[in-house]
């Protein structure tokens, strides 16, 4: 087995030779995650579906690695207004990490301007990972 492993599962995303995420050992990278719609190409227009298929898309990718949410220990986002769009993000990942003891670190900045998407995400995973 290669030292390190492309990560895609069943939704390849990117055009580019580029996987969803990358995986050595027990740390998984992934790469950017846009708002697309699963399967396909297509971004909503909202920023709220898009929001929404970001998170569908951290899942899907954790989880073709062989980890689960609770293996995430870091999560960035840019936005195009970080102030007003909080909330929207917030009730996403509130979704995804309902335990406010156990959630992983979060940064969220300003998107440059340009294209369609009005949000993207990558993570870091640590699977495997034991309570001290």
């Amino acid at each position: 087995m290669p030292k390190r492993q492309s990560i895609n599962g069943r939704n390849p995303r990117h055009e580019n030779p580029i996987p969803n995420a990358s995986r050595i050992g027990n740390l998984i990278m992934s790469s950017v995650i846009v708002g697309t719609n699963p399967g396909t190409r297509e971004l909503p227009e909202s920023f709220e579906a898009q929001v929404a298929n970001v998170f569908a898309h951290i899942r899907h990718d954790v989880e073709a690695a062989g980890g689960s949410v609770d293996d995430i220990i870091k999560v960035t986002f840019w936005v195009r207004d970080p102030a007003s769009q909080r909330a929207a993000l917030n009730t996403e990942w509130v979704k995804l990490f309902p335990n406010s003891e156990s959630r992983p670190a979060r940064h969220t900045q300003a998107l440059t301007p340009g294209g369609r998407s009005l949000v993207q995400a990558d993570f870091v995973a640590v699977l495997g990972s034991e309570e001290a």
